[in-house]
């Protein structure tokens, strides 16, 4: 194949040390629906531990689409959520449209982060540890199984070359500025959401000159890898007001907070025993609890769409209905398998960890919070690897002028409103748009979130401060 690197490119990389030189090669890229564009494949070696002055390099792999506007302004970088979300997977298959449309302000990347997607040289960690699974197991239990093999994976990636030290979003953040690099710009523009927003941050305190403007939404600040179970309870009370505004969903309903404590009543007295029948045909029997229903909770709440889904798995279980469980067990795992991790993703959120404010926080609230502390499960991890934790300097939030536009969801369970104003009270010229009726993934929901960050790019004043989308049919379907 034909490689082609641009002049400036190889100008910008003759002064650069030799794991910034960039390779890029055009190709086709095919989005899943088929539609094909131009662009270029473009990978950077960088040290997997700049702390380590004999540490390996690992690949930084992305493919850049290149501007269409007149008037080009810095490489446009987008920054997958997660941790462990495909930036290049992400342009194929969700937000291509957005990348296409983001062309006229400059050239967009899909970046690949380390250890994720078409940089991933990590392996998985299939431990020996296994939850029975026909066995009620107390939560302690549970907790000190996958502990157990937390500890393990390390050991295995350890003996399998991997600098576990040098997975976590500092390097993240020095990875993008040795791209910036690579590419010969002066400044990029950050583009992300959730995890991706937690990146961006830490970029704008490792290499905020270099940075134009920062586009993110779902905000995760650099103290919320861990997320407080009292303002997931908020989150289900913004969540009632949406119910009770359907008269569908509020007969089928009534209490969302009482119809949620039942089930988990119930499965604590009585843990039901599944039979699911898996997708090679055979049945495996699985018990399951209250935790369970906590863990599957945690997961349905990001968007509107999903906890539709998982009000609907409330009522089931309410009704005794067993097989919509049986059907997702059949979908997501195989009882009885031993316990698996992604290295990336689990070594990340790791590394962020949590301040001791906010670790006692997490636990008081724990006690009596409808989701108790399963939000995000690396919390069960805290105190085993200590050597990764980067510390509280890094989990003080960036005080920083650069432009940035920030969307917020009203209905996102993942990152909440109260969440995000604390997460960019240091950014003093923030520019925040409210989409009414979003969830977590609000990019691309409505034509008039494009618009909100065309405006921005351009300079321009927003033509609102509040989109309202139309909200999603909660009631069961029929």
């Amino acid at each position: 194949m034909k490689k082609l690197v641009t002049t400036a490119i190889l100008a910008a990389c003759m002064a650069m040390p030799a794991f910034a030189q960039p390779s890029e090669e055009a190709f086709v890229f095919e989005e899943k629906g088929g539609e094909k564009v131009d662009a270029f494949r473009g990978r950077i070696m960088v040290p997997e531990n700049r702390a380590n002055p004999k540490s390996r390099m690992i690949p930084v792999t992305y493919v850049r689409f290149a501007a269409t506007g007149e008037q080009k302004g810095p490489p446009i970088i987008y920054l997958a959520g997660g941790p462990g979300g495909s930036g290049i997977g992400t342009a194929k298959y969700r937000r291509f449209d957005m990348f296409m449309a983001l062309r006229a302000y400059g050239d967009v990347i899909a970046l690949d982060q380390r250890g994720t997607g078409a940089s991933n040289i990590l392996p998985e960690c299939v431990s020996s540890k296994v939850v029975p699974p026909t066995e009620a197991i107390s939560d302690a239990a549970y907790i000190a199984l996958n502990r157990a093999a937390f500890e393990e994976c390390l050991a295995f990636w350890k003996s399998e070359g991997v600098d576990v030290a040098g997975y976590n979003t500092v390097e993240n953040a020095r990875d993008i500025d040795a791209l910036r690099q690579a590419l010969g710009a002066e400044k990029v523009v950050l583009w992300g959401t959730s995890y991706g927003s937690h990146l961006a941050f830490a970029a704008m305190k490792e290499m905020g000159d270099h940075i134009d403007r920062v586009v993110v939404s779902s905000a995760e600040g650099l103290d919320q890898t861990i997320k407080l179970p009292a303002l997931t309870d908020s989150y289900f009370g913004r969540l009632q007001k949406a119910v009770d505004s359907q008269p569908a969903a509020k007969a089928a309903y009534g209490d969302i907070k009482a119809l949620i404590g039942r089930v988990h009543g119930k499965l604590e007295a009585e843990p039901l025993l599944l039979h699911p029948r898996m997708k090679d045909g055979t049945v495996k029997d699985y018990l399951f609890q209250k935790r369970d229903m906590q863990l599957l909770a945690s997961y349905f709440i990001s968007d509107p769409w999903a906890v539709q889904r998982l009000l609907s798995l409330y009522l089931a279980m309410d009704y005794d209905m067993t097989a919509p469980f049986e059907a997702l067990i059949a979908d997501w795992f195989v009882p009885g398998e031993p316990i698996k991790m992604d290295a990336m993703s689990t070594l990340m959120d790791v590394a962020s960890g949590m301040s001791d404010k906010r670790r006692a926080l997490v636990k008081a609230q724990a006690r009596d919070a409808l989701l108790g502390d399963w939000l995000n499960f690396t919390y069960h991890y805290d105190g085993l690897a200590p050597e990764l934790d980067l510390g509280d300097a890094f989990r003080v939030g960036p005080v920083s002028n650069i432009p940035t536009l920030l969307l917020t969801g009203t209905l996102d369970g993942r990152t909440y409103v109260e969440g995000q104003a604390e997460a960019t009270a240091g950014l003093s010229n923030l520019t925040q748009v409210t989409v009414v009726n979003a969830g977590h993934n609000l990019f691309m929901s409505s034509p008039e979130v494009q618009e909100a960050i065309n405006a921005f790019m351009e300079g321009k004043p927003q033509p609102r401060d509040e989109i309202v989308l139309e909200l999603q049919d909660l009631a069961p379907k029929q």
